[in-house]
């Protein structure tokens, strides 16, 4: 009598874990395609801002006084705000600075300011957010508090008169920090909830019963399963640090002159709006589609990451 042979176990698809699967649904949104080219744009153009601003010829701080019209209250000479070869973008009403070189120095201040606070928020939030919900107890009821505390303060109000009083010190380190401080108890709940959902599934159950201590439950079993909705969650951080830095820039107490910002570049442009209103539009325009497509990736990606999220 023979034996049939055994059945070869099921071979698993190739391609079909769970982040590749999700880089296919990515790639087949046109959406995303389109705000990966913008986000990647933006980001070229702050790292390289030193290069882009010396082919352009002009530093963001060198007035030009030969590209404005001193009879006309130094409106821009030529059309567009001052658009020529020299000057790509146009120039600055008054003092005619080179817009190209503000605009793309001003990429480099803004996104810096808004990925490093995002940087700070994600990692104090994801760790008081997996302490919280692993730990549980008085660790999670301190932690809960001081999470209600920070969300019910009001923190733009702070942030002003944090940055009116301090004078003497770096504002991009101190825009950094001060946005960071405020921003972490959301992504804290986000992993908090996650977290509680985790710890007592049975591969975490396992690793505790192997003998693994805390730490490493955390980092090998716990932190695995809450980066997709922090992935999600950071991408939708940024435009809103993004839009911060500018609010804070555009009321006067972020950035300081020289330094350019599209927040205070859309502040100085207000009084020249109906003489030149390409110098309000440009830096406009800039921080309109950075914002947006910071939104789209961020909303797709919490689609596909977070789906539990999506229809919550």
């Amino acid at each position: 009598m023979t034996t049939a042979p055994a059945a070869a176990p099921a071979e698993t698809p190739s391609g079909s874990g769970p982040w590749r699967l999700a880089r296919a649904e990515l790639r087949r949104r046109t959406s995303v395609k389109v705000s990966l080219a913008v986000v990647a744009l933006f980001l070229l153009m702050a790292a390289g801002a030193p290069l882009l601003s010396s082919l352009g010829g002009h530093a963001p701080d060198a007035f030009d006084k030969t590209a404005v019209d001193p009879y006309l209250g130094g409106r821009p000479l030529g059309p567009l705000g001052g658009v020529s070869p020299r000057h790509w973008l146009g120039v600055e009403p008054v003092t005619g600075r080179d817009l190209f070189a503000r605009v793309v120095h001003g990429a480099q201040v803004s996104l810096l300011i808004a990925l490093t606070a995002t940087a700070i928020v994600v990692a104090v939030g994801t760790a008081a957010g997996i302490a919280a919900g692993y730990f549980g107890g008085r660790t999670d009821a301190v932690l809960s508090r001081l999470m209600d505390l920070t969300m019910s303060f009001p923190s733009l109000i702070f942030m002003i008169a944090m940055l009116s009083v301090a004078r003497d010190v770096n504002r991009i380190v101190l825009m950094t920090a001060v946005i960071g401080l405020f921003g972490w108890p959301g992504i804290a709940r986000v992993v908090r909830g996650q977290t509680l959902s985790l710890k007592h599934r049975e591969y975490v159950d396992a690793a505790r019963l192997a003998g693994a201590g805390p730490w490493r439950v955390l980092t090998r079993a716990v932190l695995p399963g809450v980066t997709g909705p922090v992935i999600a969650y950071t991408t939708l951080l940024v435009p809103g640090m993004i839009a911060t830095e500018a609010a804070l820039s555009y009321l006067g107490v972020g950035v300081r002159p020289p330094t350019p910002s599209w927040g205070q570049m859309i502040a100085e442009s207000v009084a020249f709006y109906d003489t030149d209103p390409m110098y309000f539009v440009i830096p406009s325009t800039c921080l309109f589609l950075t914002v947006l497509a910071f939104t789209l990736l961020g909303d797709a990606l919490r689609d596909v990451l977070d789906p539990r999220s999506a229809r919550a």
